[in-house]
């Protein structure tokens, strides 16, 4: 396809797929789309192995990277006491999560230990970037043939814009607004990531349909052609062909990943995904403290009822949230229907359309197909 995302990133299809997973990434990219790797969670040295296996798997197509580096790198002399930041969490939410698992029959004590490691790993993750790893992975990120890189919260800080331009490689920005549009745009971002309310992880109110021209028409009216990527509950190649309509280059899509053969979600969990409906996912900031969109299962409805104690302050409720939902996960796959019941996962609003299993290739297929014949039904329609 000729259009301004192809061409920026050498791509034959304008369907960008973010994935924790590598396999995801290697294989749309295999397929003519873009994987890029979700590398939030990664130290220096797990990244540059991800990216090693992904170079020897990718067979010479483009691939990106999505990562957060703070605006202040250098972080010298800003240390946490992990101690103090866990000492911060109040007993209550801790004895909630306690009571909730021990009510589905998860032995909250028996695995108490397990948790409190997971909180103690969490709080030393979070300091190494802020102690400087963020200029560490940027040096690995670079060394490898990446042709795209996102900044996955909040502007790219200025050296990130530098190594960019350095070497040739474009750098992308997720926004949730017009107002936030425009400070990427006017920082110096290379693509805007625009995702609308439906989608999953961390979402604002804005729906797509909505967000979209929003956004396009805001750059049209400064004389602005930064491209625009389209995100949020897009899970076909007939919503893809509707955002480029209302002006997007093409499609970020994260959660029709998730139901793939290759993807690495939680078996439990992605069977609730194949069989789940659009109503099955809730908003909410009781995982990480900021509003984010998750599959509903017991946990999400238990915060959002009545008595539950008010989410914390990001980082905080990710230590409430995070390592018990990890201990699930792991329960779930187990004999514990209670941790099977339990266990959920970030996703949006396209998991009502995700009802089979699929390769990620014959994802992109299907991608490809669909748009195509959205664009010749318009085509018929404007005929008639």
């Amino acid at each position: 396809m000729n259009n301004r995302i192809c061409d920026m990133l050498g791509i034959e299809f304008p369907l960008v797929a973010f994935s924790h997973c590598r396999d995801v990434v290697a294989a749309v990219s295999r397929a003519g789309g873009m994987g890029v790797f979700g590398g939030v969670n990664c130290s220096p040295e797990t990244l540059e192995e991800e990216l090693s296996w992904i170079d020897d798997h990718v067979d010479g197509k483009p691939y990106g990277l999505d990562i957060i580096v703070p605006n202040k790198v250098e972080g010298k002399g800003e240390t946490l006491d992990p101690d103090a930041v866990l000492a911060a969490i109040p007993d209550e939410h801790k004895q909630f999560t306690n009571d909730l698992m021990q009510h589905h029959g998860v032995d909250a004590e028996r695995i108490a230990d397990d948790i409190e490691m997971v909180r103690r790993d969490q709080v030393a993750s979070a300091e190494n970037l802020r102690g400087g790893t963020a200029a560490a992975i940027l040096d690995v990120a670079f060394r490898h043939p990446i042709k795209l890189i996102a900044n996955a919260l909040g502007i790219p800080p200025q050296v990130m814009l530098e190594m960019g331009e350095r070497h040739g490689v474009p750098v992308a920005a997720l926004v949730g607004t017009r107002e936030h549009a425009m400070s990427q745009v006017a920082a110096g971002v290379d693509i805007i990531i625009a995702v609308g309310g439906e989608a999953g992880g961390h979402t604002g109110e804005i729906s797509t349909m909505v967000l979209i021209p929003e956004v396009c028409n805001a750059l049209a009216e400064i004389g602005d052609d930064t491209p625009v990527l389209a995100a949020g509950g897009i899970a076909t190649g007939a919503q893809m062909a509707a955002a480029m309509a209302m002006g997007a280059s093409g499609a970020w899509c994260g959660s029709v990943w998730l139901t793939t053969v290759e993807a690495e979600t939680n078996p439990v969990v992605k069977e609730k995904m194949l069989v789940a409906t659009s109503r099955d996912t809730v908003r909410a900031r009781s995982r990480t403290g900021k509003p984010s969109r998750q599959l509903r299962s017991p946990w999400t409805d238990a915060w959002e009822a009545e008595g539950a104690p008010t989410p914390l302050p990001m980082p905080l409720q990710s230590l409430v949230a995070e390592p018990p939902l990890r201990t699930i996960d792991k329960l779930s796959q187990g004999e514990n229907q209670g941790a099977k019941d339990l266990a959920t996962y970030w996703v949006g609003q396209g998991v009502g359309l995700m009802n089979t299993q699929m390769t990620a290739g014959q994802v992109v297929q299907e991608f490809k197909e669909d748009f195509l014949t959205a664009f010749e039904r318009l085509s018929t329609n404007l005929e008639e």
